[in-house]
């Protein structure tokens, strides 16, 4: 085992971020005596932060493996590169979240303050290469929302997704706990890169059903079914700007952890058979229960069940290609629902949940957010040129011919009954007016149109497009970066 080998050129981004959770922990505390410099840092230190962490992390992505904290950190360019994904996202999540109606002013700092703990988790979790790291960094980054989820103004299902949330993830904490203390047992190690070299199969019962259950925390935290359960709830109760961070930067964190341990899990394999299998039924059940949605954010976390069983199918190969197709698409999701998820928050004017009849008239009313709109759902359902076409592609050219071709044909099948509900959004943006005298359209002549709403969601309808247009420099430093992690 090396020494400590501690760096600071290494952990830019963890730097960044640590030093804005106490400034802003510093707002927090004189938001009572120093109003207007308490609002100053509020409002300046997330952009920042997010600013510096992802140009840190862009200026790195193509480090060499290093490792730091005796083996249990590992910098190299899959790590930087999630670094700098949750820059980006956190950055989107933050400007959401500037003004949102549902928040109390007197809880502002205290909201940015614990949404930056969070993200800072989750840039501690894209480097861990321990399991007992893993599990500390997913606490720090979940604790955080268990406190971000119930913030809600005057709403119980607001409280009831927060209860919710608390106690699915104690289970998940659980599972993960325990599933770890048998991996120990097993194997006499918690290092990731020693245990790829450890026997996996049924011939060692106690090491698979323990990585089975670390697993099903990571699962948790995807909303993989039968994982999945808080999901649909929590969306729909979580303010609109909590549920966009919810929804997207917590998945970057466990997508990361699940690519190093699928160096653990070989093609045919029990564990990776049962893998597939999830993921199939995950797609299937995900889609299926998207279709009966009326509320967008109940609906959009049905999809993300499905997403994230796409996600799985490029892990099952173990290769490179599998790898990278995996965190691509991770990356396209966190693009596709950031862009849908801003336009929800900019359209309910006052906070509440919208239904697809609260879409009505976007095109007349703002025909910006509604070609943003278009753009996000084509590339939520997979149409070209967008990234979520690019995306699924890779996914089921790196599972075709490795033994999964029938989980390929399960993606093509779903995501034909996926155009059903995703193009939804566009019929009602574009075709649908709202009645006359009703509350949609009176809630729709107060949505937010300004010139900074406008330009937020065509810049994240341009990067959809661009992405999909032109997406061999990003796949190829992630390729580039998957070889590092799993030689072939």
């Amino acid at each position: 085992m090396n020494d400590l080998n501690f760096q600071w050129a290494y952990l830019g981004p963890e730097t960044v971020f640590f030093s804005a959770v106490l400034l802003l922990f510093l707002a927090a505390i004189i938001q009572n005596k120093a109003a207007a410099l308490s609002r100053a840092l509020v409002r300046g230190v997330p952009v920042l932060a997010a600013l510096g962490s992802a140009s840190l992390a862009a200026a790195s992505v193509t480090c060499p493996q290093t490792s730091l904290f005796f083996e249990a950190y590992q910098v190299d360019g899959l790590s930087q590169f999630f670094k700098l994904l949750v820059s980006a996202g956190y950055l989107v999540a933050c400007l959401n979240a500037w003004s949102p109606s549902t928040l109390a002013d007197y809880r502002r700092a205290d909201y940015f303050l614990f949404l930056t703990l969070s993200a800072w988790g989750l840039i501690i979790l894209a480097s861990a290469a321990e399991l007992v790291t893993v599990y500390l960094a997913l606490e720090l980054a979940s604790y955080s929302l268990y406190i971000l989820i119930p913030i809600r103004s005057h709403s119980k299902e607001a409280a009831e997704a927060g209860l919710k949330y608390i106690l699915f993830g104690a289970v998940a904490t659980a599972l993960a706990l325990y599933g770890l203390s048998w991996i120990i047992a097993a194997q006499h190690t918690t290092y990731i890169k020693e245990l790829a070299s450890c026997d996996f199969t049924m011939a060692n019962p106690l090491a698979v059903l323990g990585l089975s259950l670390f697993l099903g925390g990571l699962f948790f935290k995807l909303a993989l079914f039968p994982f999945h359960f808080w999901c649909p709830d929590v969306y729909q109760g979580a303010g609109n700007e909590t549920a966009a961070y919810a929804a997207t930067l917590p998945k970057m964190g466990a997508v990361i952890v699940l690519i190093r341990l699928a160096a653990l899990i070989s093609p045919g394999q029990t564990l990776a058979n049962i893998l597939a299998v999830l993921a199939a039924v995950s797609i299937t059940y995900g889609n299926l229960a998207a279709l009966a949605q009326k509320d967008l954010k109940r609906m959009l976390g049905f999809s993300s069940v499905a997403h994230a069983g796409y996600i799985l199918v490029g892990l099952v190969s173990k290769t490179p290609e599998g790898l990278a197709a995996a965190a691509f698409y991770a990356m396209a999701y966190l693009v596709m629902n950031l862009l849908v998820f801003w336009i929800i928050s900019r359209i309910s004017d006052d906070g509440r949940n919208l239904t697809y009849d609260s879409l009505n008239g976007l095109a007349k009313r703002s025909p910006a957010l509604a070609l943003a709109l278009a753009a996000g759902a084509f590339s939520l359902v997979g149409l070209p040129p967008t990234v979520g076409f690019i995306g699924k592609l890779w996914l089921l050219t790196s599972a075709w011919g490795h033994g999964y071709d029938w989980l390929v044909i399960v993606v093509c099948v779903n995501s034909a009954i996926a155009i059903f509900y995703y193009l939804s959004l566009v019929r009602h943006a574009y075709t649908e007016e709202p009645a006359e005298g009703s509350l949609e359209e009176a809630a729709m002549a107060r949505a937010n149109t300004s010139a900074f709403s406008q330009l937020g969601a065509l810049a994240l309808g341009l990067l959809v497009i661009l992405l999909g247009v032109l997406p061999s420099p990003v796949f190829g430093v992630i390729l580039e970066a998957s070889r590092q992690l799993l030689p072939l």
